[in-house]
């Protein structure tokens, strides 16, 4: 299972590494064309920055268990979150994705749930695209004035992050941020690759750090910036969406592939404990019958 799991992790990553610079280009790309429309006094719906009087969680958990800690950790934090939201007395609703997260709201009456979403083996853009018209649709019909991403940021094959990011209204700081308003962008990826060492599996890490050129707030729009702005939102919606999504599968498979390693150590380190043992009470019992075949003698030759 770890071997599966490291094929898989393998893609998974490729993935996100190779899909973060696109999101975090665009989104900086959208925050100086909305600049702009704000210089100009201009009204974007998907920016506007309303009174928050409902939040949307969007919650992405995974399939499967097997992962360790990874499920608890991601409803964990959103169970905070709502509690942060009902001390606020903000209302709430939450967007499930994923089997594991979709059994454990089911069985809370107390959570509302707008919809519940199965997950997939490897998301792409067709999948992303359900959420953000569910998405869109709350949040232009002004049901709720607030968009969250609750997921498992990807940092390496042994670490990763629950985070919460705000997808709606567009980041004022023109980057992705959690809701504290700190960047969750990635400042260097990491690579790796299963190799044999002596008989064993190792993992070989490379570290690659994106080169991210300065966008230029300078530009010339040859068509209206409102119809701009307005056709690349839903790429934003969906690339951030994909992105989550992505991040979320990395990090659960890369979960897996050490709770799977972390048990076949365990069962390596149980059989020789077990062999110990057991060799323990043979070496002990051949020593009970030597003594007592020893007695036996000693007794036949006093008795001679």
């Amino acid at each position: 299972m770890k071997l599966v799991s490291a094929a898989k992790v393998r893609r998974a990553q490729e993935a996100v590494i190779n899909g973060r610079p696109f999101s975090e280009t665009l989104v900086e790309m959208l925050y100086s064309i909305n600049e702009q429309l704000q210089m100009e006094d201009i009204d974007v719906p998907l920016t506007n920055v309303r009174p928050v009087k409902k939040v949307a969680l969007v919650v992405i958990t995974g399939d499967r268990g097997l992962c360790g800690g990874f499920n608890n950790l991601i409803i964990k934090k959103a169970e905070t979150r709502i509690a942060e939201l009902k001390s606020l007395g903000l209302d709430y609703t939450v967007i499930s994705v994923g089997k594991r997260g979709n059994l454990y709201f089911k069985r809370r009456d107390n959570i509302p749930v707008d919809r519940f979403i199965e997950g997939w083996i490897f998301p792409t853009a067709k999948e992303a695209q359900a959420i953000a018209d569910d998405v869109f649709s709350l949040f232009v019909s002004e049901e709720v004035d607030k968009v969250e991403l609750v997921y498992s940021k990807f940092v390496s094959l042994i670490k990763s992050n629950p985070v919460i990011q705000t997808l709606l209204p567009l980041s004022p700081k023109g980057v992705v941020c959690d809701v504290n308003g700190n960047c969750v962008d990635a400042m260097g990826d990491e690579f790796f690759r299963l190799t044999t060492k002596e008989g064993k599996l190792v993992v070989e890490r490379d570290s690659v750090r994106a080169k991210r050129e300065e966008f230029s707030p300078l530009l010339q729009f040859e068509q209206d910036p409102v119809q701009i702005l307005d056709a690349m939102m839903p790429l934003y919606l969906n690339s951030q969406i994909l992105r989550a999504l992505q991040e979320s599968l990395a990090s659960e498979l890369a979960a897996r592939m050490n709770a799977m390693s972390n048990a076949t150590d365990n069962a390596v380190d149980l059989k020789k404990t077990l062999s110990t043992a057991y060799n323990r009470q043979r070496q002990a019992k051949i020593t009970n019958e030597l003594l007592e075949i020893v007695a036996g003698a000693e007794a036949l030759r006093q008795i001679d």
